[in-house]
C-alpha cells in the first residue's frame, strides 16, 4: 500500500461522505467492544494480567538483542534458518530468493501485517509469482485489489454486496446462476477456490503473533485454520515478523495469548493457536521441508528507548481501534497507512517520520480510551501529545492551524480574561439565540452546523456553576 497519511484530512472527508462505508461501520462500535467487555468479566485476573504482560513486554524491550540473538540460536539448532531484513526492500528480497531457489511458483500466505508493511503481493508479481491470501477477509481484499481496512478484520469496510460482486468478477469459472445471498455461501464458495491454491502451492508465508526466544518456535492465533494448511503443506515455509514480536519463553507467551483474544475479539482463545519450530522432522507426519524466519526491523530499533519506545509493546489486538470513536467514523483506509486508529497513528509517523504522517497524531479526540483497554497498557495519548509537541517546534504544522493554537495559548496563560471574556460571549450568544434556541449558522461552527443546529446557550458557563457550587458534582 502506498503511504497516504499525510492527507488524512482528506480521506476522513471523503470517508464520512460513503454511504456504504458508514453503514458498514456502524456496528463496530457494539461488536468487539461488548464481547471484550465480557471477555474480561468472566475472568477476575484480566487486570493482573495485563499488568504481567506490560511487564514482560518492558523486560523484552531492554534485553531485545539478547532474545533475539537466543531466537536465532534455537532457531537454527532445530533446522531453521534466520533472516535478518534492515528495511522492507531487504525482506522482499530475501523471501524472493528463497522462492527463487525452490522454483516457486505460486505462493499461499495466511495474514501478516509485516506482509503488508513489506507490500509483499505487488512485489512477488512483480517477479512473476502468484501470492495467494489464503485469510477470508485478505483473499476479498485482494480479490477487489484493496489494503486492509483493520488489523483483524480486514475486510470490515465492505458488505455482502461487494463480497459477492467481487467473487462473481473473479470466479468466472463457476456457474453464472449460483446462488450467493448467504454468507455461508459465499464462506463455501471461498473456501473450495482455495483449497486447490493450498494443495498447490510451492511455499507458503505466515505472519507471526510471537517469537519464543526459549524454543525457536513462532506462534500464530488463526480462527480459520488457514494458517495451519498455508505452513503445513507446501514444501517451504517463510515466517514474517518484526523484532518486537520475541518473547523469552513459552510461559511468557502463554500470558501474552491469554489478554490478546480477549481483548480482539472477546474470545477466550482463538480457535487456533499454532507453534511452528522448525523444519518436519524425521517423526513428523507432516511440515515444511525448510523452515525460514524474516526478521524485519525497519525503523524500529529507532524507537528503542526514545519517545514512542512503549509502542514496541503492542500485540496487535486492534482492541484500541474497536474503541476508537474516530476510526469508527472514517475507517481504517483514510489514515493513509496499513496501520490504521490510535496505534498506527504512534507508529507510522515513528517507522515513515512526521513529515509524510503529519495528521495523523491529530487524529484523536484524546478520550484516553485507547489507552484504558490496551492489553499491555501503553500510553498512546501520552506519545500522541509527544507526536503533536515535537509537530509544534520543528513542523509541518499549517499557518492557520498555528495561528489558531497561538491565539488558543494567548487566552489560556491569562485565565482571569479568558473566563470574563467566555462568560460575555455566552450571554451575547445567548441573547442572540433567544428567540429560536438555537443557530443554524454561526462565525466559528461551519463543521458543526453543516449538519445540525447549534443551540444557544441557556445561563451561565460550567466554569462559573462549577465556582458557584464549590467545586462539587
Amino acid at each position: 500500500m502506498e503511504l497516504n497519511a499525510h492527507n488524512f484530512k482528506e480521506n476522513a472527508k471523503k470517508a464520512l461522505d460513503d454511504q456504504d462505508l458508514q453503514s458498514s461501520l456502524k456496528k463496530l462500535g457494539t461488536g468487539f467492544p461488548l464481547k471484550r467487555l465480557a471477555a474480561k468479566e468472566r475472568l477476575p485476573e484480566f487486570e493482573e494480567l495485563r499488568d504481567q504482560a506490560r511487564d514482560i513486554k518492558d523486560h523484552t524491550l531492554r534485553h531485545l538483542d539478547y532474545y533475539l540473538e537466543r531466537f536465532e540460536t534455537r532457531v537454527e539448532e532445530t533446522g531453521g534458518k534466520v533472516h535478518w531484513a534492515r528495511d522492507v526492500k531487504d525482506g522482499r528480497n530475501i523471501v524472493y530468493e528463497i522462492c527463487k531457489s525452490v522454483g516457486a511458483k505460486t505462493v499461499t500466505k495466511g495474514k501478516s501485517m509485516i506482509g503488508e508493511e513489506m507490500a509483499l503481493n505487488e512485489f512477488l508479481e512483480e517477479k512473476g509469482l502468484i501470492p495467494v491470501e489464503t485469510d477470508l477477509g485478505e483473499y476479498i481484499i485482494q480479490l477487489r485489489g484493496e489494503p486492509p481496512s483493520h488489523i483483524i478484520a480486514p475486510a470490515i469496510h465492505l458488505r455482502k454486496s461487494h463480497v459477492e460482486e467481487a467473487f462473481r468478477k473473479t470466479h468466472t469459472e463457476l456457474p453464472k446462476e449460483r446462488n450467493l445471498d448467504a454468507p455461508e455461501d459465499l464462506l463455501k464458495e471461498a473456501r473450495a477456490m482455495l483449497r486447490e491454491k493450498f494443495l498447490a502451492a510451492d511455499v507458503g508465508i505466515t505472519g507471526a503473533n510471537f517469537m519464543v526466544a526459549e524454543t525457536g518456535s513462532t506462534v500464530i492465533v488463526t480462527n480459520e485454520g488457514n494458517g495451519d494448511l498455508t505452513q503445513t503443506l507446501p514444501r517451504v515455509h517463510i515466517v514474517l515478523c518484526s523484532i518486537e514480536k520475541v518473547v523469552p519463553n513459552l510461559e511468557d507467551c502463554t500470558t501474552l495469548l491469554r489478554v490478546l483474544a480477549r481483548s480482539a475479539t472477546g474470545q477466550e482463545q482463538s480457535v487456533y493457536t499454532t507453534f511452528s519450530t522448525g523444519p518436519r522432522g524425521e517423526n513428523d507426519p507432516d511440515g515444511p521441508d525448510e523452515f525460514h524466519v524474516v526478521i524485519l526491523d525497519n525503523g524500529r530499533s529507532r524507537m528503542v528507548g526514545h519517545d514512542t519506545h512503549d509502542m514496541l509493546r503492542c500485540i496487535r489486538c486492534s482492541a484500541c481501534i474497536n474503541h476508537c470513536p474516530v476510526y469508527q467514523s472514517v475507517g481504517g483506509h483514510a489514515y493513509g497507512s496499513i496501520y490504521p486508529g490510535p496505534m498506527g497513528s504512534v507508529l507510522t509517523p515513528a517507522l515513515h517520520g512526521l513529515e509524510k504522517a503529519c495528521d495523523l497524531p491529530n487524529a484523536s479526540t484524546m478520550c484516553g480510551k485507547c489507552e484504558e483497554v490496551c492489553p499491555v497498557r501503553i500510553p498512546i495519548p501520552r506519545m500522541l501529545r509527544s507526536w503533536r509537541q515535537k509537530q509544534w517546534e520543528d513542523g509541518p504544522v499549517p499557518f492557520k492551524q498555528r495561528l489558531m493554537m497561538s491565539w488558543w495559548a494567548f487566552w489560556a496563560l491569562r485565565p482571569k480574561v479568558y473566563h470574563k471574556a467566555a462568560g460575555l460571549k455566552m450571554r451575547l450568544i445567548g441573547w442572540l439565540g433567544r428567540k429560536n434556541g438555537h443557530f443554524k449558522s454561526l462565525p466559528m461552527t461551519k463543521a458543526w452546523t453543516k449538519s445540525k443546529d447549534f443551540p444557544a446557550p441557556e445561563g451561565k458557563t460550567f466554569q462559573q456553576l462549577w465556582s458557584e457550587q464549590g467545586g462539587k458534582r
